[in-house]
């Protein structure tokens, strides 16, 4: 695609120079002036790059995956009751699954539920939450529905009150 740009003799003059052509002239390539228009007038061309002309094709880098993000675990129930929590007495005991119980472990003990189960456990004081497996059998004190491991007891905001009340989502 060609283009003129007319220029008159005072913007050369602004410019500050009559053999050069104005700062906003000089993307492309600027051809020399036509000297067949008045000497106030000077026509340049700017030749551009043709939009249709084929461009060397480059191999085409391979799409990045596209990453879906989690989708939610599905609930299959839900309970309420009172948790409580176990811990450095009982680091290095073996859990009834036959596990050994390390400090840190975001694990748990219930009545009824199989091992290996993941449970979401809210604080319903403080509406902190962890998702815990269950690997060991109790709790077997009072009305307690779970028994925390102090990882998960930590995570949930549990350890300085020694219990809480809870809401258990099972997931699936």
């Amino acid at each position: 695609m060609r283009r003129f740009i007319l220029l008159s003799g005072s913007a050369l003059l602004l410019s500050g120079s009559t053999g050069l052509a104005p700062a906003f002239a000089t993307t492309g390539r600027v051809t020399p002036a036509v000297s067949t228009v008045s000497p106030e007038i000077a026509i340049r061309e700017v030749v551009e790059p043709e939009a249709d002309q084929a461009q060397p094709l480059t191999p085409a880098a391979p799409a990045p995956p596209i990453a879906t993000p989690p989708s939610e675990p599905r609930v299959r129930s839900v309970s309420n009751g009172q948790a409580s929590w176990y811990g450095p007495g009982f680091y290095g005991n073996r859990t009834a699954n036959g596990e050994v119980l390390r400090p840190g472990t975001l694990t748990a003990a219930h009545r009824t539920l199989p091992f290996g189960t993941r449970v979401r456990v809210t604080n319903l004081w403080n509406g902190r939450s962890a998702v815990v497996r269950i690997n060991d059998r109790g709790p077997f004190h009072g009305n307690r529905v779970i028994d925390l491991a102090h990882g998960a007891a930590r995570e949930l905001g549990v350890v300085a009150s020694g219990t809480a009340s809870v809401k258990l989502e099972v997931l699936q």
